[in-house]
């Protein structure tokens, strides 16, 4: 028993030994991780600082909001990687060892995510062929497509603004795989409404009247191409039509507009719009 406890206490005494003989290592690590943590924090508000003048010396040089927003990502996921670099380097690590491992890592990552991958990719031929920019509205012409304005184009991922104030995220190289209509890339687009009047009203007291509507719409009435138009002698009606230009941004309200309108006008000047009907004949042997 003796001898258990004596050697229990020459363990000890290795131990408190081993410790003191330690504590300036321990010493020394706990002031790097406390000095790696200080310039970190240093590090990120430099990092915001340095993305703060970048995006306001691109924006004095009015290049495109889309290229910043892209250019700011990507400056941030490389100037946050060269700081972890150099606080690895300052615990002792080897520039070389670093190396080696990222490019280890490199290869995993990317084989692991080649989707990511190609959303980076994507994101710059979005970027390089422009096919919109931020502030357009787009419609992604696809099975399962959406729509909405370009609020920000990233590095991965491009957001939209939908009618509604809804957030929807795209990968980028998604968008750049698909159809993409950019609904507000020219200034004026052209509105096409069609109605059907029965075959007992007037055709060309009809056309008078949508004439007459388009020279009196604030947004048509200076379009000298416009045209109107029977455009089908369908089976219950006769489609009427017409053509206008006007600027884009009053596509919508102008279209609610002039379909109210050709209603309320076609009631009052007695223009009947005939709904579908099938009229059966029954005859007696």
């Amino acid at each position: 028993m003796e001898e258990n406890v004596q050697e229990l206490g020459e363990n000890v005494n290795r131990l408190q030994e081993y410790l003191l003989g330690q504590l300036p290592a321990i010493g020394q690590f706990c002031l790097k991780v406390v000095l790696a943590i200080v310039v970190f924090y240093i590090g990120r508000k430099f990092i915001n600082w340095v993305l703060k003048v970048m995006r306001r010396s691109l924006e004095r040089a009015n290049i495109d909001k889309g290229v910043i927003q892209f250019a700011s990502s990507l400056s941030k996921f490389l100037l946050y990687a060269l700081l972890i670099f150099n606080i690895s380097t300052s615990f002792g690590v080897k520039e070389s060892s670093v190396a080696a491992l990222l490019g280890t890592a490199g290869v995993t990552i990317g084989l692991a995510l080649q989707g990511g991958l190609a959303n980076l990719a994507g994101g710059m031929m979005l970027l390089l062929f422009k096919p919109f920019q931020v502030g357009d509205y787009i419609i992604q012409n696809q099975q399962a497509g959406c729509e909405g304005t370009v609020f920000k184009i990233e590095i991965c991922y491009t957001t939209l603004l939908s009618v509604d104030n809804k957030h929807i995220v795209i990968p980028n190289g998604t968008l750049s795989n698909s159809t993409i209509i950019n609904v507000t890339a020219r200034d004026q687009r052209k509105l096409e409404i069609k109605v059907g009047i029965s075959y007992e009203s007037d055709i060309q007291k009809a056309k008078d009247i949508l004439e007459t509507l388009l020279r009196e719409d604030p947004d048509t009435k200076d379009d000298k191409d416009m045209v109107v138009f029977v455009d089908e002698l369908a089976p219950s009606s006769v489609i009427m039509g017409f053509r206008v230009w006007l600027p884009t941004e009053s596509y919508w309200p102008a279209k609610w507009r002039l379909n109210q309108r050709i209603k309320e006008e076609f009631d009052a000047q007695g223009i009947i719009i005939p709904y579908n009907q099938l009229d059966v004949h029954i005859k007696k042997d």
